[in-house]
Formats: C-alpha cells, structure tokens, sequence
C-alpha cells in the first residue's frame, strides 16, 4: 500500500503528540466530519506511532461498533501500512489481541466492540495506556465512559472520530462542544481533506446522499433528521412499468403484522437493477379481521405464483411466521434491521436506480410520500412509526439483499453476521 502524500490536517493529526508540536500539550484528540475524509487511517496510523513511541509493554484498545467492523474499517489498510513501515503486527484472533513491535518495543493491543449497552462489562478491569474509539458516535455512552476510565496509566491518552449524528447526540453535547474544558484537541474534516480522493469520487459521493444524510456525511453537520425522508423521490419521474417476461430472480420482502399492517413486496432482478414488481398490503384494523399465520403463508403463495422464489427476507422479529415459511418449504433470511444504516443503504439505492418501484405498487408508493422523521425521540433519529410497513419491507430487502447484488449474497451476508 503506498500513500503518496498527507494533507495538511492529516499531518497534524499524525504529529499532534510529538515533542516539537504546538499540540502536545492535550490530553485527547477528536477527529469528525465527512465520509471518505481520510480521518481513519491517519488517526489508526498516529494512534500506533504514538504508542510505540512513548511505551513499552503496555496494553491500548482499538473500539468500534463491533470488531468485525473495526478490522474491516480500520485495521485492514493500517495493518500493511504499519508492516510497511517496519513494525512486526501478530494478531490473535482467537483473544482480539493484536502485538505489535519495533525496535525492541512491544505493546499489545487489544480490539473490542461496543455495540450496546451490555458491551462496557467488556472492557472492566483491564487497565490501558490509550485507547482509540473508532466511529465513537455508533457506541453507547457507558461503553465509551468505561474506555475513558480504563486509561490510568501516567501519559495516557484519548483518541476519537467519527461522522456526525444529531445536534443532541451525547458526544457532540458532552465532548465536541466541550473540547475546550476537555483539553482535547478538535479537528474538523472535508472530503478536501483527503488528497487521495479524485473529483469524480468526490462528485460520486455528494450525489449519495440527501436532506439529513447529505449535511451530515458530506458537509459533515451535526444537524437533525427533518422532513421526509426519501425527499428527492418523485414518482411521477422514478416510478416505472413493470419489465416485460420472467426476470432473473425473485425474492419476497416481508414487515409482518398483526393488529398493525402487514407487507410484502415482490422483487424481481434484470441485470443489476432490481423492480418491485408487485406487492400485498393487508391492514386488519380497516378490515376488522386479523389473519393467521397460514393464511399470510398462503397470501404469500399468491404474490410468488408463477415466478421461482429464490428466498424470503422477514422482519427478524417475525419468530412464529418465520417458522411457519419455513415449514412450508420456503426458504428465509432474517432481514438486517439496524434502521439507519438501512435507510441509507435504501436511500443510495433509489437514487443510483438499482433499485426500482414500480407503477403499480401504491401502497409503497403512497407510503414514501407520508414517510418521515420523528420529531418526538429525544434527540435520537428515528422514523414516524406511521406509514411505515411497506417502508420496512423495503428497507429489509434493500440493507439485506438488493446491497449483496443477489440472494446468495444476503445468505453469505448473514452466514458472516453469525
């Protein structure tokens, strides 16, 4: 891996402890911003050097959402950039330890997850000379705390970054608008500040996004979810006919209800777009009549006729029609339910045209024209739970499937999630 060159917040990032920096005198560093700014790696980068530099056999953390997104997100690019540059990296996968050593020195670094809030029990008793909080927005708050209480060894330090979330998001409230009082370092990136990137990547990533996604990801705002949500939808535009003849292959999204509505969505792939070309909408407080089990197999049964039926993606939390699917032969993949990532993911979708609703599908239609963020979370981001059922079945096919290229994909996908 060669990196032709740094820019010049890159640099400081990379130089900030160093005995000759005008920075040297902070205790933490807290890197935010957008996307693909090239935050990460110079952080994971100066993190280690730091630690190398004024320790010896001493122990530090790598944190992320989960370990296995902080070695794809970090550890994958830092860990031959560090070979690289001389020092021997050994991980244990089976402990989470990853040893590294230079010149004489070694320190073991430990990868930990914090994915809720269960996950601080982790990392009690362990006693760390540093610790870096990769994505440190994604993470509970009594997860990072315990990190922070973690650090007692003399000349320890705290290293962060992250993309923005909402205005009232406790480490925007508590360290960014505080890093003075915290004696940390705050440094704001761009897209600008990685030389990396080319304009096309650059112009790539702005039409991403939109509305909330847009501020935060590519102007990198700590700003609040308002407004529709797939504002840039128009269906008298991207609305289309079905496609003529058999597709590729089908696959049935399911949002499972019982008092509330329950959806399924029909999707068929040509090539590497996918139509939603039919769909079952069925809400029993209108009809007064609520459905069984079998009888929402059997409607099932109706929206697949006559097409191959590769799978089936189900709200997870659909335990007893799961079960009922399967035993009557269908074959069922637990949708992926983390909400944000998942409007996201659908978002991008939309926008690039690999995924598709079609003409005649009204209730999604008409669904993405009411669907909208809550203004009643807390300060967290969340949808209106009204007008949402065919919105999630949507999003489950789209974060678990339509993102994999194919059902085969979304098994893998699933198989990997454990």
């Amino acid at each position: 891996m060669k990196i032709k060159r740094f820019s010049p917040k890159q640099k400081r990032v990379m130089c900030w402890w160093g005995p000759k920096s005008t920075d040297r005198h902070y205790d933490a560093i807290i890197c935010d911003g957008a996307v693909r700014s090239g935050k990460t790696l110079c952080m994971g980068l100066s993190f280690v050097c730091w630690a190398m530099a004024s320790f010896k056999g001493q122990q530090f953390a790598f944190c992320g959402k989960s370990v296995v997104s902080l070695r794809r997100n970090l550890l994958q690019e830092l860990t031959p950039l560090l070979q690289e540059l001389g020092f021997q990296c050994r991980e244990k996968r089976s402990e989470n330890l990853l040893s590294i050593r230079r010149g004489g020195r070694e320190n073991r670094f430990y990868l930990m997850g914090g994915k809720d809030e269960g996950s601080a029990a982790f990392i009690q008793g362990v006693t760390l000379a540093g610790v870096l909080l990769d994505e440190v927005a994604l993470m509970p708050r009594s997860f990072v705390e315990q990190a922070i209480a973690r650090c007692s060894v003399q000349g320890s330090r705290l290293w962060f970054n992250c993309n923005p979330e909402g205005p009232q998001h406790w480490f925007y409230q508590e360290w960014i608008l505080k890093s003075e009082s915290r004696n940390a370092l705050y440094l704001h990136f761009t897209m600008e500040d990685n030389p990396s990137l080319s304009q096309r990547i650059r112009q790539r990533y702005r039409t991403s996004y939109s509305g909330a996604f847009y501020r935060r990801f590519i102007l990198g705002e700590w700003t609040a979810a308002k407004g529709l949500i797939y504002d840039f939808f128009d269906p008298a535009r991207d609305a289309r006919p079905a496609p003529e003849g058999e597709l590729e292959e089908y696959v049935i999204s399911v949002d499972y209800g019982t008092a509330n509505p329950c959806s399924f969505g029909l999707w068929g792939r040509k090539g590497d777009v996918w139509y939603r070309v039919k769909e079952y909408y069925y809400a029993s407080r209108s009809t007064g009549v609520q459905l069984t089990d079998q009888e929402y197999v059997a409607e099932l049964g109706r929206l697949a006729s006559g097409h191959r039926l590769r799978c089936v993606v189900a709200d997870p939390s659909a335990a007893s029609f799961i079960t009922a699917l399967r035993q009557a032969g269908y074959r069922v993949i637990k949708a992926n339910n983390d909400v944000l990532s998942g409007i996201r993911i659908t978002a991008d979708l939309l926008k690039r045209g690999r995924i598709v609703i079609c003409e005649n599908c009204g209730d999604c239609l008409r669904e993405m024209a009411l669907y909208r963020w809550s203004e009643e979370t807390g300060g967290r981001d969340a949808p209106h739970k009204d007008n949402d059922h065919a919105m999630d079945d949507m999003r489950y096919f789209a974060a678990t499937v339509a993102e994999s290229g194919s059902c085969e994909g979304a098994f893998c996908s699933v198989v990997r999630r454990g």
